[in-house]
C-alpha cells in the first residue's frame, strides 16, 4: 500500500511539474472502466476510445463518415469487387517496446496487417469481433502480404460494407511479437502505431498515455501530430461524481451527463442554460446509436419458452403502449430523437420515415392487441421482468409505469452494466435494455443484429426469420446504393413488425468540454478524436 501511495504521489507531483512546463494533458473519465487494451476485444465504447489512441487501422472515417486513408495511402478494387489491394505508408513505426531488438519500435509492414486481421478470426483469440468477417473472408487465404507495402484482401463474395468494417477498432494493426511475448496479458501491454503510446495503467485507478514522438501524421502546416503531450483516463464509477470533477476543472471533457444534473445544465429543448454559458461548452451531434429493449426469441433459452413475450401481439402491444416523444422531452431534455420509425437510426442515408413505419403511442391499439392475445385489459397477463442498468433505470421505470396503466405488468430490475452485458451475450435475460452503436456508417451494421447466422454479438435477440436472411444476403451482394437501401428498408420494416426489439430513441451525442479545450470534434460514431486537440 505504501508503494502504491508513493507511486500515486510521484504521479501527482509529475502532473504538477508538467503543468508548470505548460505540458498539455487531456483528462477524461471512463465510469465503466476499461477491461482490455487489446483491440481484438474492442467491443464497447470504453475500449474503443482508449484503443483508438494507441493503434491505427488501414482506413478510418472522417467527420462526415466518409472512409479516408490511414495506414493505407490508397487502394484498388477488382471489377468483381472481391479483391481489395491496399498500398501502405512506408513511414510508420510501432511504439518503442521491449519486444523489439534494442527496445526500438520497428517498421509496420503488410505482414502485420495480415497477422492482425487473421488473428481476429482465430478461435484461439476468442475475439468478440470474430463475426465481422463471418462468411466474408477465408482466414487461410483471404489476408495476404504481397510485399512490405502491399496488402491484399480477398472476399468470398462482394460485401459492400467491408471498407467500413476495416475502419473498426477490432481491425487495428498490432505487432505479432507483442502477442507472442505477453499472450493473454497483451490486454495490459499494448503496442501500436497510434498517436499515443502506453505508459502506465493501474486498473480501476488511472490509465496514462504519452505522446508518440515518431507518429507519422502531420497537420496542414507540417507540424507533427498529436498536439497533446499526454492523456489521463480516470475510472470514477459515478456519473454524478464525474460531473462534479468536471465542474471543478479536474476533467477536460465528459461524455453525456448524469440524469440528476440534466435539468440543472440543460433546457428541455436540449440547450445550455444561461447560467452555464461561457463556463463550459456543449457539443451535440447526430450519433449512430439506437437505444432499445431487446426480447430473446429463442424458446430454448432460459425463461423464454413460457414467457408472454413469445406472443407477437404482446411484443407489439408493448411497442404501442408508451409515449416516446414525452419520454425524450422530460427524461432526456430532448437529447435524442424518439424512435418512431425503424431500428436503423437517423443519420444514415437509408433512413426514411416514409418507407419504414414504426410504433407511435396508441393506447387503443395496445388494448386491442392485449384482447386478441387473450388478456383483455391485461387480465391474467403474468408479470414481465425488464432488466436495465442504473443510468437507464429512469427510462425503464417510465416505460413500465405507462405499460402498467394499460394492463401490462412490467417489473424493472436494475443490475450493473458489466453483469447485464455478460448475461445478454449468453441470452440469459429474456427482456433487457441495450444499445447498438454503429460499427461503421452503413445500415448493415444494424441489420446484422437480426441475421440468424450471426451469434451474439451481434444477434442478441436470437432473431431467426428465413425471409429476413434472404433479403440480408441479397443486400450484401447489391452494388447499386438505391436498390440496397430499398432492401435495407424492407428488412427494417420486417423487424419492426416482428418486434424482437422495442426501439426507444435514436441518440444524439452530448459532450461537455472546458472552455480552454480546442480541436475536439465529433462524428456519427461518437469516436474520441484527440490528434488535433489543444489545451490553451
Amino acid at each position: 500500500m505504501k508503494y502504491y501511495c508513493l507511486l500515486f504521489t510521484i504521479f501527482l507531483l509529475s502532473c504538477g511539474q508538467r503543468n508548470k512546463e505548460h505540458k498539455m494533458v487531456f483528462r477524461y473519465n471512463q465510469p465503466e472502466g476499461i477491461p482490455s487494451l487489446d483491440p481484438a476485444f474492442a467491443k464497447n465504447q470504453a475500449i474503443m476510445w482508449a484503443v483508438r489512441q494507441i493503434y491505427n487501422t488501414l482506413v478510418e472515417p472522417d467527420s462526415m463518415l466518409n472512409i479516408r486513408p490511414s495506414l493505407a495511402t490508397r487502394w484498388e478494387v477488382s471489377e468483381d469487387r472481391r479483391t481489395y489491394r491496399f498500398y501502405l505508408r512506408n513511414d510508420v513505426y510501432f511504439h518503442d517496446n521491449e519486444i523489439f531488438p534494442g527496445g526500438k519500435g520497428r517498421k509496420m509492414t503488410a505482414a502485420d496487417v495480415a497477422y492482425s486481421l487473421r488473428r481476429i478470426m482465430d478461435p484461439a483469440t476468442a475475439s468478440p469481433g470474430a463475426w465481422i468477417f463471418n462468411g466474408t473472408v477465408d482466414s487461410a487465404s483471404g489476408f495476404q502480404a504481397i510485399n512490405d507495402t502491399t496488402f491484399q484482401l480477398t472476399l468470398l463474395q462482394p460485401f459492400h460494407p467491408i471498407m467500413g468494417i476495416l475502419s473498426m477498432q477490432y481491425c487495428s494493426i498490432i505487432p505479432h511479437e507483442a502477442v507472442e511475448k505477453y499472450g493473454k496479458d497483451f490486454r495490459k501491454h499494448p503496442c501500436g502505431t497510434g498517436p499515443f503510446k502506453f505508459h502506465y495503467w493501474d486498473e480501476g485507478q488511472a490509465l496514462i498515455l504519452h505522446k508518440y514522438d515518431r507518429y507519422f501524421e502531420k497537420d496542414e502546416a507540417g507540424n507533427r501530430l498529436p498536439y497533446l503531450d499526454a492523456v489521463k483516463v480516470s475510472f470514477v464509477d459515478s456519473k454524478g461524481t464525474e460531473f462534479l470533477l468536471f465542474r471543478q476543472g479536474q476533467l477536460d471533457f465528459i461524455n453525456d451527463i448524469e440524469t440528476s444534473f440534466k435539468d440543472e445544465v440543460l433546457t428541455k429543448q436540449g440547450h445550455l442554460k444561461k447560467e452555464w454559458e461561457g463556463k463550459i461548452a456543449l457539443i451535440t451531434a447526430p450519433y449512430l446509436n439506437t437505444e432499445y429493449f431487446g426480447i430473446v426469441m429463442d424458446s430454448s433459452k432460459p425463461g423464454v419458452k413460457d414467457s408472454p413475450l413469445r406472443d407477437i401481439r404482446i411484443r407489439q402491444a408493448i411497442n404501442y403502449g408508451f409515449d416516446r416523444v414525452k419520454m425524450m422531452t422530460y427524461l432526456r431534455n430532448s437529447i435524442g430523437i424518439a424512435a418512431t420509425s425503424g431500428f436503423v437510426p437517423a443519420g444514415l442515408p437509408s433512413f426514411d420515415t416514409t418507407q419504414v413505419k414504426g410504433y407511435t403511442y396508441n393506447i387503443a391499439k395496445c388494448r386491442q392487441l392485449l384482447k386478441e392475445a387473450g388478456y383483455p385489459e391485461g387480465k391474467g397477463l403474468p408479470p414481465i421482468k425488464l432488466v436495465s442498468i442504473p443510468i437507464y433505470a429512469d427510462l425503464a421505470n417510465y416505460v413500465a409505469n405507462q405499460l402498467q396503466e394499460v394492463g401490462i405488468p412490467v417489473q424493472v430490475e436494475v443490475i450493473q452494466k458489466g453483469t447485464l452485458m455478460d448475461q445478454v451475450a449468453k441470452s440469459a435475460v429474456p427482456f433487457f435494455r441495450a444499445s447498438w452503436i454503429a460499427d461503421y456508417p452503413d445500415a448493415e451494421s444494424y441489420l446484422a443484429m437480426f441475421y440468424s447466422k450471426n451469434p451474439a454479438p451481434p444477434n442478441y435477440t436470437r432473431y431467426n426469420n428465413p425471409a429476413f436472411d434472404q433479403l440480408y444476403e441479397k443486400a450484401l451482394l447489391e452494388t447499386n446504393d438505391s436498390i440496397r437501401y430499398k432492401l435495407y428498408q424492407e428488412m427494417d420494416q420486417m423487424v419492426i413488425k416482428d418486434a424482437p426489439v422495442v426501439p426507444l430513441f435514436y441518440d444524439i451525442s452530448v459532450r461537455f468540454r472546458q472552455m480552454n479545450v480546442t480541436g475536439l470534434t465529433s462524428n456519427g460514431l461518437n469516436l474520441l478524436e484527440l490528434r488535433r486537440v489543444k489545451i490553451e
